[in-house]
């Protein structure tokens, strides 16, 4: 058994050590100041591209919260000479699909389209026009914010959103980490057009632009399409300095739902993306709930007490620290004693931290497992931005492995030590029974 396990994890770090060496990641910067990051892929006759920027929810203020996303959601709508009609047609009749991101940190767009010159140059034309001449018509932002306030209101009704909101706000207070995504329904309802226009112009700058490329180009045309789309771009850098996060005042909060279940949610401010514990506690975090059913939590929780169907624990770095959440869901009546035992088994993993057993086997699932994260653009392509925005080194997805590799379980345990106050954590009950 020992044999076949090492012979599988050969073949799967061999295979990893072939994909990174086929992923050199080429970094410059166009002429007014954009950073780009390009991996250059033949295999498929296909480019993937985004261009994001520092204009994320934290961006906003309680009294401008919502105005980040509209922002970023309005853009798409009518850009330059085309109509929101006819920027979903230009893309369709190329094959071409336009997403985006949008976060507590991040806001932008991506592209993915046929490499071939005839559709390629249309789709990035269309991407520049988005992304340099939006036109935040007054007609789409009443008709989108009526759909966004809609939704809001709608979604207050649900547990898990109640849940959530309430976690952040509990966890961050007036850190801009605290403010709701999607924004609140009266600041969203006093924005105008001149408001849209005005965030736009200060974050969506050249200087501020990451772009990422990974796909069926030469290093020469990337260049060009990296100059193309950020020519017309306000000019300058601005960035807007987070204050540090900090600890919050523990609380449980209990709120009355008509759900059949209730919804438990416990956090505590986790790390950034530079943390220099960042890997201990990932590791540490995939043993103690984010490894699905060889967790800690899903084994006390789920399988030897059956109180919930599943039960995870995570976290989410940003610029600062990022939620870290143990989530799940379990009948009312049971509540109170599937809160008591997560608690409990967050304090023995705290105060004890994993067996070697466990540590071999998480470092086994995750390095196992990396190959299938960068196993199509897509996905790389979003490292890549990740690696841009955070100014991570190019090197980050093949230290990633290495790092894993190299965590102990002292370190695990001196880490959530140090960073995680099980006694301090903030706790929302939304469903609690009666």
């Amino acid at each position: 058994m020992r044999f076949l396990q090492f012979l599988i994890m050969f073949w799967v770090g061999l295979y990893a050590q072939w994909a990174l060496a086929f992923l050199p990641i080429q970094h410059w910067q166009t002429a007014n100041g954009a950073q780009v990051y390009f991996v250059e892929n033949h295999d498929l006759p296909i480019l993937d591209l985004s261009i994001e920027f520092p204009a994320g929810s934290s961006t906003d203020t309680a009294e401008t919260s919502g105005r980040a996303g509209l922002v970023q959601r309005l853009m798409s709508m009518g850009a330059g000479d085309l109509s929101e009609d006819r920027i979903a047609e230009t893309l369709a009749d190329v094959g071409a699909r336009l997403g985006g991101t949008f976060d507590l940190d991040r806001a932008g767009l991506s592209l993915r389209t046929l490499s071939h010159q005839q559709e390629r140059v249309r789709a990035l034309d269309v991407l520049a026009q988005i992304v340099q001449r939006p036109e935040f018509l007054e007609k789409i932002l009443e008709r989108e914010r009526a759909r966004i306030i809609a939704a809001l209101k709608e979604a207050d009704t649900k547990p898990e959103v109640i849940a959530d909101r309430t976690l952040m706000k509990l966890l961050y207070g007036k850190h801009p980490y605290g403010l709701r995504e999607s924004g609140e329904p009266d600041a969203l309802a006093a924005l105008r057009r001149q408001d849209l226009v005005d965030f736009y112009r200060a974050h969506y700058t050249a200087g501020n632009a990451i772009i990422a490329m990974i796909g069926d180009i030469k290093r020469d045309e990337a260049a060009r399409i990296a100059e193309m789309l950020t020519r017309n771009l306000p000019t300058g850098k601005t960035y807007k300095t987070l204050p540090p996060v900090e600890k919050p005042v523990p609380i449980i909060q209990k709120i009355a739902h008509p759900a059949t279940q209730s919804h438990i949610q416990i956090a505590y401010p986790g790390l950034s993306r530079k943390d220099p514990d960042y890997f201990p506690l990932l590791v540490g975090n995939y043993i103690l709930g984010g490894g699905g059913f060889v967790s800690r939590l899903m084994n006390e929780i789920r399988e030897t007490r059956g109180l919930a169907y599943s039960v995870y624990s995570t976290f989410a770095p940003y610029q600062e620290k990022g939620p870290f959440e143990i989530g799940l869901q379990t009948k009312k009546e049971q509540a109170e004693q599937a809160l008591q035992l997560t608690q409990k088994t967050l304090r023995d993993f705290v105060e004890q931290g994993p067996t070697e057993e466990e540590l071999q086997a998480a470092r086994q699932n995750i390095v196992g497992g990396f190959p299938l994260r960068i196993d199509s653009n897509q996905k790389i392509l979003g490292y890549l931005g990740v690696i841009g925005f955070y100014d991570l080194p190019l090197t980050y997805l093949e230290d990633y492995v290495k790092a894993v590799e190299k965590v102990t379980v002292a370190q695990i345990r001196d880490a959530f030590k140090r960073r995680i106050d099980p006694a301090g954590m903030v706790t929302v009950v939304v469903g609690a029974a009666d």
